[in-house]
């Protein structure tokens, strides 16, 4: 019966507990990728400082937004995590945000009305999940591409009024820097030490709203053990607003937590011990 069955190191079990569904979007289309496809030039150009995003781009945060309510996935997500540039909240907002905003609700907008140029309504931030603005998962630091560059938090928190800044420590931006562009290996492990941080947070199911290179160099990362077709599978280029959801394991032993799904069965009165070892 079993003469067929010869173990294979190609499947891996752990618990659930130690795992986490993270939902991986990168940003719409923002006015910086119409121009930059013409002339990379354009991504230096001061008319796409901190660039938002096209009304082709809120065509495709609407078509998100609509396929995450079908699947059901808008009832699943913990946290909506996202970088601090206009374009990624922007995104973010638009398709895990509340209804249009109606004012005196008791609670602030995500996003104040035209936030960006938008001509977008105001957008609630009830019945949604909680969001989370974080330095780490910015897109790669290329010097000279002002597209890149972020704006204050004190602006940003005017535009964006419900989302959470606390973990940013400073209110204008010392990352960036014009004569200094960021090596692929330090944004792969940037990333890894956000994917790590993570670990931190008690959220099963999070959101996260990012940018095309900084998927893509962590992921490679991660992929370097799978098998090339998966490799493929994670590492292939996000298009604009596109939604990849992934397991996210922890193998190092990050969170210490206890399993909260786990039952531990009926103790019984006499010795439980397996069949096996009773026959012997």
């Amino acid at each position: 019966m079993n003469s067929g069955m010869k173990p294979s190191a190609g499947t891996a079990v752990y618990p659930l507990h130690r795992c986490k569904t993270i939902h991986l979007v990168r940003h719409a289309q923002g006015v910086h990728n119409v121009e930059g496809e013409k002339d990379p030039s354009a991504y230096m150009s001061p008319a796409f400082f901190d660039a938002p995003i096209t009304p082709l781009g809120w065509r495709q945060v609407d078509n998100l937004r609509e396929h995450v309510k079908k699947c059901g996935l808008m009832e699943k997500i913990e946290l909506v995590i996202c970088s601090p540039l206009l374009r990624t909240m922007q995104t973010a907002v638009g398709v895990f945000g509340g209804e249009s905003y109606t004012g005196g609700v008791g609670a602030p907008p995500l996003m104040v009305e035209n936030a960006g140029q938008s001509e977008r309504l105001a957008i609630s931030s009830l019945n949604c999940p909680p969001f989370l603005a974080v330095e780490t998962c910015r897109e790669r630091l290329h010097g000279g591409h002002l597209c890149d560059k972020r704006r204050s938090i004190t602006e940003y928190q005017t535009l964006f009024p419900a989302i959470d800044f606390s973990l940013i420590l400073n209110d204008e931006d010392v990352l960036w820097l014009p004569d200094v562009r960021e090596a692929h290996k330090s944004v792969a492990a940037r990333g890894m030490k956000f994917m790590d941080w993570l670990w931190t947070r008690k959220d099963k199911e999070i959101a996260i709203v990012t940018h095309s290179v900084l998927l893509q160099d962590t992921l490679r990362m991660y992929s370097k053990e799978c098998h090339p077709t998966i490799r493929h599978e994670v590492v292939k280029r996000f298009a604009n607003c596109e939604l990849r959801p992934m397991v996210l394991v922890d193998r190092r032993m990050l969170w210490s937590g206890t399993p909260g799904l786990n039952y531990p069965g009926n103790i019984p009165d006499r010795c439980d011990l397996p069949s096996d070892i009773t026959d012997n």
